[in-house]
């Protein structure tokens, strides 16, 4: 018999315990330790942002003197005085361009982005809209990413996702590109996370 899903598991319990928004937090964490993500004073952009655990979580790792910058088509509550929210389109070039020209920010240290496409119910549809969103912000990294600056992307594996990989590859713009399953994950998710290094 097939195990049933709670919404409040353990990962869920601790989050809510520890003060986050979301169990998502601690998928950042473990990428953080094991890749070194975040440091005091980085500029940060997370694309797909709510309910707002990463940007909470960015936050502390990159202190007073460092900024957050979240984007999600849902509002955000306030995060903290180093984190600013913007409510729009992450696919949508003009305004990303317009909200870093009023956050003075010409380039950033490190793109975020744990976002997933309203759920279909469809395996395949939902696995494609997920690699449209990553080809999305690969796009915003591309522009507004440092040089050896990392990009970390969720996407869902399945038909599109060797495609997208080998784009990544041959792009250009990426080295040292690895994509990674994290233990936070629902054990019947099939998430993986992208990350990679701008070149």
């Amino acid at each position: 018999m097939p195990k049933r899903y709670t919404p409040n598991d353990n990962w869920s319990r601790k989050a809510a315990a520890e003060g986050y928004r979301a169990r998502s937090v601690y998928k950042l964490m473990e990428l953080d330790e094991r890749f070194t993500l975040l440091h005091p004073g980085m500029m940060v952009l997370d694309l797909g942002a709510a309910p707002g655990s990463w940007l909470q979580y960015a936050s502390k790792a990159v202190g007073r003197q460092g900024k957050v910058i979240g984007v999600d088509l849902q509002a955000i509550d306030e995060v903290a005085p180093n984190v600013s929210v913007h409510r729009f389109d992450i696919t949508n070039d003009a305004k990303i361009e317009t909200m870093l020209e009023e956050e003075e920010v010409g380039y950033v240290d490190l793109v975020l982005s744990d976002i997933a496409p309203s759920t279909s119910g469809v395996k395949d549809v939902d696995q494609w809209r997920s690699v449209e969103l990553a080809h999305a912000v690969l796009a915003v990294a591309t522009r507004h990413l440092k040089k050896d600056g990392f990009c970390v992307i969720k996407v869902f594996r399945g038909g599109d996702f060797d495609e997208l990989l080998r784009d990544i590859k041959t792009a250009g713009h990426w080295r040292d590109v690895r994509a990674t399953k994290v233990q936070a994950s629902r054990d019947r998710s099939r998430e993986v996370y992208l990350v990679m290094k701008k070149r």
